[in-house]
């Protein structure tokens, strides 16, 4: 369930699946027509009755410590005391998420900043109070829990709470030492909400000027823009002074990054975990197995990934493929965009496989005004989905401009946004909570069927290799980046928790060794420029705790169900219908397994290898001899 001493955690979850750099090229938002702004008035109509709201949580909250000490007198006292810790932390998310999302429509706004940090202060201090309800339910024992849930049906609806509590025993500490980590949340954090502060509203990004005669700013949309340009010299301008930029700031960076790490250290020793992964998979029963195969895997084929490189290089006319042209596109000629009702109308169509009722609620997101569509200046950058808002519906946050890439990233929110609406609508709130192992499922399942209806519906021969390719460069940015990333990520935790210390050449040393290794760079495969070795600093994911992994498992998951459903597999809808509905009811690697893929084993993983060289195998049916270049 979403317990009050762990509300933080899950405010992140349910808010940051993804903060997915998008092109963007900003207006003013008063110029931005309402239809396409997300309606908040859905959670409070205005910020008084968001005020209103918070002073009511804070009262709630003094009533927490009346419970102390009675937890273990009946069933219908402990199921009080549960309930009512389950409506607090309802409001809680609502609350959050209502400041949160006002705060990204202008990250530069201080008023919905203050709100934010008004809220985090006062959450640890909910928390230190309910600190005591683990530690007293624990001393209970497992024995008359069990004789509780017995003597009122009502608790089976906690059920899995009480399954992780007493599996995580050697984990919880006592009364004392759970109210002070508590109360250290909002430190613990600082590094990640510094970061966000500091890249999204007030680092000094660079300004180029380009072939054409254009000078653009570039912040991280913006450099997500250029660096797509069909014109090599304009994408080795803007990467060598992107990165030379955020070179500047390295030192800043590194330290940041280093107390980031230092806090899910410390968490995990604090709980006597062997290890900061250990201590972050725990919470969802995941076992480290499953991310260090991951790695492991990902490393025994990057064969497959190199085939990649070398095709892209041969459909760019290149002599020597640079770490700068790999996000440019391959098919010179390809330049259609899309209406955002355009879009819509795609992503409804693709997904005629899952059925109407499915369709329904995609459209209702679109007429109902979930979705906060168009870039603005000052608004905050990337895409999400924010299902966390129980009684109301999912938000989307995007910054469409109109590509294809757009319309896939709108897919994918719209994956999350199902798989919120479904556990939300299905269950209790505190079973709706869907784990982070499995929040990348729905996602990128939406982005497979959203290609394999394109590609189905093109007969242009360009336009049918561009949107093969796009296929394939989500294969390259999820499968094989997010575990390059992953692999970084274990790798820092690693050497923080030998002692060893984590500088800003340090950083750039490690990451530049995993990079140069799975881009090939020693095989002559992709050249990569020193200065690139910097990146590090540039994915906010390295603050979420073991996040990014999820992607690439994830990834692995959707490719198989994908295939099933688009096979026709019977029963399969059902079952991944079943799925999206079951929120937190079962551990996240039985829930996949009940939909039919074991990620225990590598099958999932080989079977997204064999469609990542399926695809290879068509571009290379279509291409037959020829060289494309430009």
């Amino acid at each position: 369930m979403r317990h009050l001493t762990y509300v933080l955690l899950f405010i992140l979850i349910g808010i940051m699946f993804e903060n997915k750099i998008v092109n963007a090229q900003k207006s003013e938002r008063s110029a931005i027509e309402q239809k396409y702004k997300w309606n908040l008035k859905d959670i409070y109509p205005t910020d008084e009755a968001w005020k209103l709201a918070f002073e009511k949580v804070k009262t709630d909250a003094d009533k927490i410590e009346s419970y102390k000490g009675k937890l273990g007198t009946s069933a219908k006292t402990l199921y009080e005391f549960l309930e009512f810790s389950t409506l607090l932390s309802k409001e809680i998310d609502r609350v959050y998420s209502y400041s949160a999302m006002q705060s990204d429509e202008d990250t530069r706004e201080e008023k919905y900043l203050s709100m934010i940090q008004e809220l985090s202060q006062s959450l640890a201090v909910i928390g230190a109070k309910s600190a005591f309800s683990d530690p007293e339910i624990l001393a209970i024992g497992k024995t008359k829990v069990d004789k509780f849930l017995q003597d009122d049906s009502r608790l089976l609806s906690y059920r899995m709470y009480f399954d992780n509590l007493f599996r995580q025993q050697a984990h919880t500490l006592s009364e004392k030492e759970e109210k002070i980590l508590a109360q250290a949340s909002v430190i613990l954090d600082a590094p990640g909400s510094i970061n966000k502060v500091f890249t999204n509203a007030e680092f000094p990004y660079p300004s180029v000027t380009l072939s054409d005669g254009k000078t653009v700013t570039l912040n991280q949309s913006e450099f997500s823009k250029c660096r797509t340009s069909p014109i090599r010299a304009d994408r080795e301008l803007v990467f060598t002074t992107f990165w030379t930029s955020m070179s500047q700031y390295k030192k800043t960076m590194a330290e940041q990054l280093f107390s980031q790490v230092n806090g899910h250290i410390f968490t995990a020793r604090t709980r006597n975990y062997n290890s900061s992964l250990e201590s972050a998979l725990d919470n969802y029963n995941i076992p480290v197995s499953v991310y260090k195969s991951l790695i492991s895997n990902v490393n025994k084929n990057l064969g497959t990934f190199h085939r990649y490189l070398k095709l892209r290089k041969r459909m760019m006319g290149l002599d020597t493929l640079k770490y700068s042209d790999m996000y440019a596109p391959v098919v010179e000629g390809v330049k259609k965009s899309f209406t955002f009702e355009e879009s819509q109308n795609m992503v409804v169509n693709a997904m005629q496989p899952l059925g109407k009722p499915y369709q329904n609620v995609l459209n209702r997101a679109y007429s109902e005004r979930w979705v906060d569509v168009f870039p603005s200046t000052g608004k905050r950058t990337g895409a999400y989905s924010n299902g966390s808002v129980y009684d109301v519906h999912p938000y989307i946050l995007l910054n469409f401009n109109g590509q294809y890439n757009d319309v896939s990233t709108y897919a994918h929110e719209l994956g999350h946004t199902m798989h919120s609406y479904f556990s939300n609508t299905t269950q209790p709130y505190q079973n709706s909570n869907y784990s982070i192992f499995v929040a990348e499922v729905a996602s990128t399942f939406n982005e497979a069927l959203l290609s394999d209806y394109v590609v189905a519906n093109t007969t242009d021969k360009n336009d049918k290799l561009s949107l093969l390719m796009d296929r394939l460069d989500g294969f390259k940015g999820t499968l094989f980046r997010q575990t390059q990333f992953a692999e970084f990520e274990l790798t820092i935790h690693e050497k923080a928790e030998a002692g060893e210390p984590l500088t800003s050449d340090g950083l750039n040393k490690i990451y530049g060794d995993i990079l140069n290794r799975y881009y090939g760079s020693d095989l002559g495969v992709c050249q990569i420029d020193p200065i690139v070795n910097v990146e590090w600093a540039y994915i906010p994911h390295f603050y979420y705790n073991f996040y990014v992994y999820q992607y690439a498992t994830s990834f692995t998951a959707s490719m198989a169900l994908a295939e099933k459903v688009m096979n026709g597999e019977k029963g399969i809808v059902e079952k991944y219908l079943a799925f999206l509905s079951a929120g937190s009811t079962d551990y996240p690697v039985t829930l996949l397994k009940n939909a039919g893929v074991d990620m225990t084993s590598n099958e999932p993983f080989d079977k997204a290898i064999q469609a990542m060289n399926k695809i290879m195998d068509e571009i290379e049916g279509i291409i037959g001899d020829g060289k494309m270049g430009r």
